[in-house]
């Protein structure tokens, strides 16, 4: 990509955290006496950073919308007593300025910011001169170029210490998550800015806390950063997203239980690389037989072209991708995925079939060669 990124590394205190990275707390502050008890018991527990939400930005008004400022208070009363870095969500200069006044550590803009170029642009400008960690969650809707564009806004206004926050996306599939993980999303990210760090919120994908351990698992093993995970000393009782809070001690039990997987050693290399050998030559096959596959769609579009016959053909669409989805079931391929790479194959075609009957001359028909 274009950009130039100057992006360094977060640091927990003064040393640089290993991996991963771990910021826990409530999803709101709610009242001082919460958010202090919250706090002391995930310090005993070794947490470093701790969040919770002083603006809330709700769908609809009349939730509960955050305590607003003076929440900052009891913040920094953690921030004191425990020794925790603390943090919290901005969506506007006015917070911006409000957090920094009151020693916030750390700062994230959440979803529905993300999705707003304006929005990001603001508390860009206001962060002018700050060096602090800003943490970027993605678009609600899944759009790296978005994502990265508010990664960019914000590196560009100065802020070295940049990180991505991968919560999920808003779909209208219906899933066990909240929020669509679409995995490869994030990884798209870190391909195009290899030197950013990724943290990864289970409780915002999951929307459910009997499933963040797997969900946190699947980020480790992802290689991502960190993890955000939402937690409150009485979570049946929070005032906000209860069913995707931990107790301090739940949250425990999940860490205890993650798997930090190590680096590729010189051996390791030497066996995957034999193996990743194997799925180059494959994925040659692949390109070779798409390749076919899209001369035969042009012939099907001269064909049509001549007899005038529309492009899409629904019935013969449907009964394809049924036929596919069925093919695949004994193949280890799940139908979500089987439909996914098939569309796309289909879409393909039906652009190649577009190029052919939209063409002044009509080129030759290809004949394919073995």
């Amino acid at each position: 990509m274009n950009a130039t990124f100057n992006i360094e590394k977060i640091k927990v205190g003064q040393e640089e955290s290993i991996r991963p990275i771990l910021i826990a707390g409530p999803c709101s502050a709610e009242t001082e006496e919460q958010t202090i008890t919250t706090a002391y018991r995930l310090a005993a527990m070794g947490v470093k950073i701790f969040r919770a939400g002083i603006w809330k930005p709700r769908t609809r008004p009349g939730s509960f919308e955050g305590v607003g400022t003076k929440g900052l208070a009891w913040l920094k009363k953690v921030k004191v007593e425990t020794g925790m870095s603390i943090g919290t969500e901005v969506a506007t200069a006015v917070h911006v300025y409000e957090a920094l006044k009151h020693g916030l550590d750390v700062l994230w803009i959440g979803a529905r910011t993300t999705a707003n170029p304006f929005a990001v642009q603001e508390i860009a400008d206001s962060l002018r001169g700050v060096d602090i960690p800003i943490l970027i969650k993605n678009p609600i809707n899944p759009d790296v170029h978005l994502w990265i564009g508010a990664i960019e806004r914000i590196n560009q206004s100065g802020i070295k210490k940049v990180a991505a926050i991968h919560r999920g996306f808003s779909t209208y599939i219906k899933s066990k998550y909240r929020n669509e993980p679409q995995w490869q999303i994030p990884i798209e990210l870190k391909r195009r800015i290899p030197e950013i760090q990724i943290i990864s919120d289970p409780s915002h994908i999951t929307g459910n806390r009997e499933l963040i351990g797997e969900v946190a698992q699947q980020a480790l093993d992802l290689n991502f950063d960190g993890l955000m995970i939402e937690s409150h000393i009485n979570p049946d009782d929070a005032w906000s997203d209860a069913s995707q809070q931990l107790t301090p001690a739940g949250l425990q039990g999940i860490m205890n239980q993650l798997i930090i997987r190590t680096k590729e050693s010189s051996k390791m290399n030497l066996d995957l690389e034999k193996l990743r050998g194997e799925i180059d030559e494959l994925d040659l096959e692949l390109l070779n037989t798409l390749e076919k596959r899209m001369m035969i769609a042009e012939n099907i579009g001269r064909y049509k072209s001549e007899n005038k016959i529309t492009i899409f053909q629904p019935d013969r669409y449907n009964k394809i991708m049924e036929k596919r989805v069925l093919q695949a079931n004994g193949k280890g391929l799940t139908p979500a995925f089987t439909e996914r790479i098939f569309k796309s194959i289909h879409e393909e075609s039906i652009l190649h079939q577009k190029a052919i009957m939209n063409a002044v001359s009509e080129p030759p028909i290809k004949k394919l060669t073995t």
